[in-house]
């Protein structure tokens, strides 16, 4: 097994025809200056040692070490061994309430602002669980389905926004249907939905829809982010501040954080429910949870150790170079005898 970790370091290759063009530049160069200072056989008595052969042979020697250097910079790898890897956790869903109740101000940043933070500190401090992004108002939309990439599980979390979906309210009973989709039955593993919301239910059934959701192996923790005051829902345009929310009666809407409909949808599931006001606490809660549940192994794969080998090109670059400073271009009493090019001629 071979593999190259900086295959862009190959284009230092190119130095090596350059080098052959200069070198056959500069002996046309060298013939042409010589020819116009004297003739072949005053050359020769001039600088009788003096070797084609010896320049050549340098030539060859500075370009393999250049092609060594190439090498050690592109990194080749050996697979080594073979290790069967395991992949054990849970599969959790995060379901993110962007209904426009979330743009509220109460808690800092935003309450949207601070659920994205929530579950992207809770991704951080994921082990090799699988997790999947759900975004719900009105209606529930799939984001992004079972992964183990959190890199573009984050991506898609922030992303997220309350112009994302039309149908407005907070209708936390199609979440849960959705989220059950998002499950393998094959694969059994432990299923966890966390619900992150203000608690503003606007649809019917969430319980109901809670307590089938434990019946089929899921639990639910929900996360409730405002406050109990509450607060009004600011209306902005390009980041400018254009007034607050008001009902038909022309009355500034005051939208609250509701924890009773999100408590009583964790009790029906067989969950918990956390204040989000603490991230760290928040962090801390979800980790304890998940660590105290059952994981389950959901993919085990055989993966290839690699080793570097650029040391080897390394050295052998070093010592080409070493080896050209102390090439002289005269001949020496070896290559008289051999008389290479018919240089004694």
């Amino acid at each position: 097994m071979f593999q190259i970790e900086e295959k862009i370091w190959f284009w230092t290759l190119l130095v090596i025809p350059v080098l052959v063009v200069f070198f056959l530049l500069l002996q046309f160069w060298k013939k042409r200056t010589q020819k116009k200072f004297a003739n072949k056989a005053l050359l020769k008595r001039l600088s009788p040692n003096q070797s084609v052969f010896k320049s050549v042979l340098k030539l060859i020697v500075l370009c393999l070490a250049f092609a060594s250097l190439s090498l050690a910079l592109v990194n080749p790898k050996v697979g080594t061994s073979l290790e069967t890897v395991k992949r054990e956790g849970v599969d959790i869903v995060f379901a993110v309430d962007v209904s426009k109740s979330m743009l509220a101000e109460d808690i800092k940043p935003s309450r949207l602002e601070k659920a994205q933070q929530l579950v992207s500190k809770v991704i951080d401090n994921l082990g090799s669980d699988r997790v999947g992004i759900i975004a719900y108002a009105g209606k529930a939309f799939p984001q992004l389905p079972i992964t183990t990439d959190y890199s573009a599980a984050k991506m898609f979390l922030q992303n997220l926004n309350t112009d994302m979906l039309s149908s407005q309210g907070t209708a936390i009973n199609e979440a849960i249907i959705l989220a059950k989709t998002y499950y393998d039955d094959d694969e059994q593993t432990n299923r966890v939905l966390v619900i992150i919301s203000d608690g503003e239910d606007h649809g019917e059934g969430a319980l109901r829809v809670a307590e089938e959701a434990n019946e089929e192996g899921i639990k639910i923790f929900t996360i409730g982010v405002g406050e109990l005051t509450g607060g009004p829902i600011p209306l902005k345009r390009n980041g400018t501040l254009l007034g607050y929310k008001k009902d038909k009666q022309g009355e500034t809407v005051v939208t609250k954080l509701n924890e009773e409909t999100l408590k009583g949808i964790a009790n029906q599931a067989g969950g918990v429910y956390i204040n989000g006001a603490n991230t760290d606490k928040v962090v801390s809660q979800v980790k304890d949870l998940l660590n105290k549940m059952d994981k389950k192994e959901f993919e085990a794969k055989q993966v290839a150790n690699f080793e570097s080998r650029f040391q080897w090109f390394l050295g052998l670059a070093i010592l080409l170079l070493f080896v050209d400073i102390f090439f002289l271009e005269r001949k020496t009493a070896w290559l008289k005898k051999l008389n290479l090019f018919n240089e004694n001629l």
